[in-house]
């Protein structure tokens, strides 16, 4: 034990005088053990360069990329608001079909249908696990919400929500807002939501 103790000693002081102390004052340079990560070879803008032929560092994009940013237009498709307002986009951007629909309910059931349910009503699986109460898509209040802010809540989150906007493709989004419309519209439609001409295959 006293020749490991001596041996430790000895490693300490070794370090420490090759290392130097914390703080303390040298002529010498520091060691740096990765000096890659404090000296990196890379453009500063706006400064010369003689890697390149026109001598400038700062490049155009390369002809035929598109900037991430630029895919966040500023479109109701994209934000869900009315371009150059804070306004919710009342209705969806998409046109309605079945497709669209079927779209939208396949991606309700992996998304939404935990904790919405299938029916939209709250009463999804995770109540049983001690669980809050989700939200009621037939409750007045979302009933009442414009498009664009149920796209904001899949967007963004909210409460106890987490955003989907890693998971579910802007598209996906306005699909799952359609198949909800649809959802409150059997819960809630009456015979005036139907068709004349369909109206008898009901009675």
């Amino acid at each position: 034990m006293r020749y490991f103790l001596i041996t430790l000693l000895l490693i300490t002081a070794a370090v420490v005088s090759v290392a130097g102390v914390r703080g303390a004052l040298s002529r010498k340079p520091p060691l740096e053990v990765f000096p890659d990560m404090k000296r990196q070879p890379k453009l500063r803008p706006q400064k010369p360069s003689a890697f390149f032929a026109d001598q400038r560092d700062s490049r155009l994009p390369v002809a035929g990329t598109v900037p991430v940013d630029a895919l966040l237009s500023d479109s109701p498709a994209a934000t869900g608001f009315v371009p150059g307002t804070t306004n919710y986009a009342a209705i969806s951007p998409y046109p309605m079909t079945a497709e669209w629909l079927e779209r939208g309910h396949q991606r309700f059931t992996i998304y939404c249908s935990p904790c919405h349910s299938a029916a939209g009503d709250g009463n999804g699986i995770i109540t049983k696990y001690g669980l809050l109460k989700a939200g009621n898509f037939h409750d007045p209040r979302i009933l009442k919400m414009p498009d664009g802010q149920l796209f904001n809540t899949i967007t963004l989150g909210k409460n106890q929500m987490p955003s989907y906007a890693a998971q579910i493709p802007i598209p996906d989004r306005w699909a799952i807002i359609a198949y909800v419309r649809a959802l409150e519209r059997t819960r809630l439609g009456d015979l005036n939501d139907v068709p004349v001409e369909n109206r008898a295959a009901l009675r």
